[in-house]
């Protein structure tokens, strides 16, 4: 079936493009503000030449899009649908950790930051 053989392709190039923890992170911090290089590198705590090089690879994969102001370069999310489907994931995560409750309760505190969940939380 191509219409099979084509979605299994699309879907595979779409996970490689996001097959790294900084680039999933750069996605959710995108979702809900529009940032430059110096702001996703402070809130990822990487160097902005490593979030470039991020940024670089999902622009070419069109999940990101690029806004220039002056000698400033803004980035978005080219469809905020997508961080969704990517949270969509996180009880998958927790079941392969669900033997460690300090993952557990670290994933469940990541969770609810990158869904905007700003009621206040438990100890």
């Amino acid at each position: 079936m191509p219409g099979r053989n084509l979605l299994a392709r699309e879907l595979s190039v779409m996970l490689k493009a996001i097959a790294h923890p900084d680039r999933i992170r750069i996605i959710e911090e995108l979702k809900a503000d529009e940032l430059d290089v110096s702001a996703l590198s402070e809130r990822l705590g990487v160097t902005a030449t490593r979030v470039s090089q991020h940024l670089a690879l999902l622009k070419l994969h069109r999940l990101v899009e690029e806004r220039r102001e002056g000698r400033y370069h803004f980035y978005s999310l080219a469809d905020h649908e997508f961080a969704e489907w990517i949270l969509d994931g996180v009880p998958f995560i927790q079941r392969r950790v669900e033997s460690d409750i300090a993952a557990q309760q670290m994933i469940e505190a990541a969770n609810k930051l990158w869904r905007g969940d700003t009621a206040e939380q438990p100890n």
